[in-house]
């Protein structure tokens, strides 16, 4: 089923759409909220600005897709493949991206206040500010998720959870191009997190829960650490 039909076929109330092949089309700038794509082949396709809000992408095969600017709010995209995937200035509010491989895939500026991240892979993934707005990971839950060598400068992770996370080699340091904006980690719980050899300099861990977290090499120059609960379990005045 290609890209034309597959529009017609939404036009008259069809949703379901297992399994299509789509590999390098293009299908940008549509209206696809409620379609279910599960099992997909996305891989290479042009897909910015479309509305995939509310949308099953369970286990697609989203590698080196281009989703810039797409609607990906409440999809369901549990397994999913966004390898080398660029998701710059997406929204991805309240998500579900349990499991997912975001290896090396592009996050700037996106929205991801509220996403369900457990277990994802997020290896060098850059979630470095857009040139309109800082990478939102508030509220995020990204429990066990691998953030290894991930760029996440200046990224807000408020009240995200990091409860076994791997962040080995972050960087959550400010970013000095961008009005030196700090990493945001303000109530966000790192129990048990990976931080090893981490950049977390200038980083705002306000009242964090660092319990049992590995700060090995990690760098903390300038960091606002007041209330945090450091892996030690006392409390930094």
């Amino acid at each position: 089923m290609g890209v034309d039909e597959i529009l017609k076929h939404y036009a008259v109330g069809e949703r379901s759409f297992l399994r299509v092949k789509l590999q390098e089309a293009e299908l940008t700038n549509v209206n696809l909220t409620n379609a279910d794509f599960s099992y997909a082949d996305f891989r290479q396709a042009r897909l910015g600005k479309t509305n995939f809000s509310q949308a099953s992408l369970r286990e697609a095969d989203l590698s080196e897709a281009i989703l810039w600017g797409c609607d990906l709010s409440t999809a369901d995209l549990y397994r999913a493949i966004l390898r080398e995937a660029d998701l710059t200035g997406a929204k991805l509010i309240k998500t579900r991206l349990d499991e997912a491989n975001l290896i090396k895939a592009s996050l700037c500026g996106a929205n991801l206040q509220s996403a369900k991240l457990s277990h994802s892979l997020l290896f060098q993934a850059d979630l470095r500010p857009s040139t309109e707005h800082r990478t939102n990971l508030g509220y995020a839950v990204l429990t066990r998720a691998d953030l290894s060598y991930a760029d996440l400068r200046a990224a807000a992770l408020h009240h995200a959870n990091l409860d076994g996370a791997k962040l080995c080699r972050a960087n959550l340091s400010r970013r000095i191009e961008w009005a030196n904006l700090a990493t945001d980690l303000s109530e966000a719980s790192l129990q048990a997190a990976d931080l090893s050899y981490a950049n977390l300099s200038y980083a705002i861990l306000r009242n964090a829960n660092l319990q049992g977290a590995d700060l090995t090499g990690a760098i903390l120059t300038d960091a606002d650490l007041q209330g945090a609960i450091m892996p030690d379990g006392t409390v930094h005045d």
